[in-house]
Formats: structure tokens, C-alpha cells, sequence
């Protein structure tokens, strides 16, 4: 499936339709007894988030013995994830997964997942254990309820690193004057403007569209996603920046959930956090196997040194003062820790 603009609209329309014909409220109780669960998400077909998303339904369905069923539309690109999980907060839709980056239009404590280089590969099981049984994942918790929205996965979704459909590019210099496509979220544009880039945002689902006619010279993503959504075709040179970690976060309208059966939600929360585990497992070799599927197309991926990456790191880390009263000092103390 070659998700151009012409595809991206017939998904669009596709599920509007769907939100209009079964968005009544909170349709749980069916006359069957089973309780069903819509899930929208915007990945693509085997993305890891995607696979981990269809794990989960998989789970859900199995541990409850049929009576839970989660139905999983992906690629649903309602003008933006934004959108889905503004219809999960309104309870016209259940569930819905958001980047970390487009979840900052719901409060602006988000933003510190965006925070140029606040973590690392190496850092990675410190920063799961901050969020699924740490301060990390209470403070979001807490947040949840105040935005009637509840978590439900803090899915990896990976290292966004840069690419170009004509410019090489490789160190810091490179950037400079690139158009990038970036999210709506302050971070991400301030990063750009720090590299010299000039940041231009446009929702996920016009960015292919948007490469291929020349409206921006690059983007930042995860390989894996970029060769799910076939921007590869439009892709000719990438760098592994690493710049920003981000994660698809799954939420559910938090009324619905507390409306649910006790032994619903045990099951729902036991399915989460093995789906996770499942699609935390998969995630580097999918990037891998996606850098290595690059080179073959010829693509040309700059390997960043140890000194060009800490050039990087020094030119975007001005980014964290422009936003240090804008969030908690309390979470800038947990994302200190993560990186000791």
C-alpha cells in the first residue's frame, strides 16, 4: 500500500465515516454481552507501534475469553493524531495513540519528551522503568486525569533522525537553511531553528506529499516508520542525529475507563504491558533491518562520530532553557536522572 495523498484521503474519509456511523458515546454494551474497544492509531502496516498495537488486541481478546474485543484501525489519519485523540477525550472514540510530540496540544508538560537528547540507547531500560513503574509514569498519570484522558501504553516508538530528498547531509553544518517538515510542537521547531533549519509544520499524513513536490527539503523520523510510510521512495541522503526520542502514547477517555468492570481493566493493563514488552523486543531490529534496507536503495546514511554527534548535542541543548518554566521542575529532575 503506497500511502501517497490520494491514499491518505481515502483513509481520512474511511474513518470519518466510521467515527459518524458508531460514534455514539461510549457504545460498550452490545446486546452480545461483548464489550468492544475502537483503537485508532496513525502508523503504518508493520511499524513496530502498529504490530505492538495489534499484540494488544490479540491479548485483550484471548485473556478475556471473546468478551473484550479491541478493534484496531490504523492508518487513520483524521487530519492528525491530534484529532483521534481529541475524539477520545470528547469519549466519541475509546481509544487512540498519539505522538509524543502532537500529545503537547493537550498540555505543555508533554513537551519534555521532545527536549532535544533527553535520553539514550544506552539509557533505554532506565527511562522504561521511569515510565511503567517509576515517577516518569505516575506524573503522567496524574496529568491523564486532568485532561480526561488515561494512559494506557507508553509505546517505544524510537530515535528520529534526519533525512533529505536532495541535499547530502552529514555534520551540524549541513543543515543549515534546510525546509524541514516538523510536528506543530514548540520543541521541535526550536530544535530546528537551533540547527539553522527553517521549520515548517505539516501534519504527518501531507508530509510525503510534501517531500515529493519540493515543499520541504527534509524530515525527521525513525527509519522504520520511513520505509513503513514509503517515504523511502521519495528519500535520498539521512544521518543517524538521534535528536529526539519519541514515543506513540495510547490513551483511553478516562470516564469510559473508570465506567469499565474491575476484572476489564485487570485484563486490558495485563495485555498493555506484555504487548509493550513484545513491541519494546522488536523495535531495534526493525531499525536495523530498515537502515540496512536504505543503503540498498541507495540511499546514502551518514554515520554520525562521537565528536560530529557531540556537536549536535551542544548546538540543540539551548532548547531546554527556552522551555524551563513552561514545565515542572520536578520532571526536569527525572529526565536529569534518566541520563546519569
Amino acid at each position: 500500500m503506497v500511502f501517497n495523498s490520494t491514499t491518505i484521503k481515502r483513509v481520512f474519509l474511511a474513518t470519518c465515516l466510521l467515527l459518524l456511523v458508531t460514534g455514539c458515546k461510549f457504545g460498550r454494551n452490545h446486546d452480545d454481552g461483548v464489550i468492544k474497544i475502537r483503537l485508532a492509531h496513525p502508523m503504518a502496516p508493520g511499524n513496530n507501534v502498529t504490530l505492538g498495537y495489534e499484540k494488544f488486541a490479540e491479548l485483550v481478546n484471548k485473556k478475556s475469553g471473546g468478551t473484550i474485543k479491541v478493534e484496531v484501525y490504523g492508518s487513520s489519519m483524521l487530519g492528525s493524531d491530534r484529532v483521534a485523540m481529541e475524539s477520545v477525550q470528547r469519549g466519541s472514540l475509546e481509544m487512540a495513540s498519539s505522538s509524543s510530540p502532537n500529545m503537547a496540544n493537550f498540555s505543555p508538560y508533554f513537551m519534555i519528551f521532545d527536549l532535544p537528547y533527553i535520553t539514550d540507547i544506552k539509557y533505554q531500560q532506565k527511562i522504561y522503568n521511569a515510565l511503567d513503574d517509576g515517577p516518569l509514569g505516575s506524573f503522567f498519570n496524574r496529568l491523564g486525569e486532568e485532561i480526561n484522558l488515561k494512559p494506557i501504553m507508553f509505546s517505544e516508538y524510537g530515535y528520529r533522525n534526519f533525512v533529505t530528498t536532495d541535499k547530502p547531509i552529514s555534520t551540524v553544518d549541513t543543515l543549515k537553511k534546510l525546509k524541514v517538515r516538523v510536528t506543530a510542537s514548540p520543541v521541535e521547531i526550536e530544535v530546528a531553528n537551533a540547527l539553522s533549519m527553517s521549520p515548517t509544520p505539516i501534519a504527518w499524513g501531507e508530509t510525503y506529499t510534501a517531500m515529493q513536490q519540493g515543499t520541504v527539503d527534509g524530515e525527521g523520523n525513525t527509519f522504520s516508520l520511513l520505509s513503513d510510510a514509503k517515504h523511502d521512495e521519495v528519500i535520498r541522503y539521512a544521518v543517524d542525529s538521534r535528536h529526539n526520542y519519541s514515543m506513540h502514547i495510547l490513551m483511553v477517555n478516562k470516564d469510559y475507563w473508570h465506567d469499565l468492570p474491575d476484572n476489564a481493566k485487570k485484563i486490558i493493563n495485563e495485555a498493555a504491558h506484555e504487548a509493550l514488552i513484545y513491541q519494546r523486543s522488536i523495535t531495534a531490529s526493525l531499525e536495523r533491518k530498515v537502515e540496512q534496507k536504505f543503503l540498498d536503495q541507495g540511499i546514502k546514511v551518514h554515520k554520525l562520530t562521537p565528536d560530529e554527534l557531540a556537536e549536535y548535542k551542544a548546538k540543540t541543548r539551548p532548547v531546554w532553557d527556552l522551555f524551563a518554566d513552561r514545565i515542572p521542575p520536578e520532571l526536569f529532575t527525572m529526565v536529569q536522572e534518566i541520563q546519569q
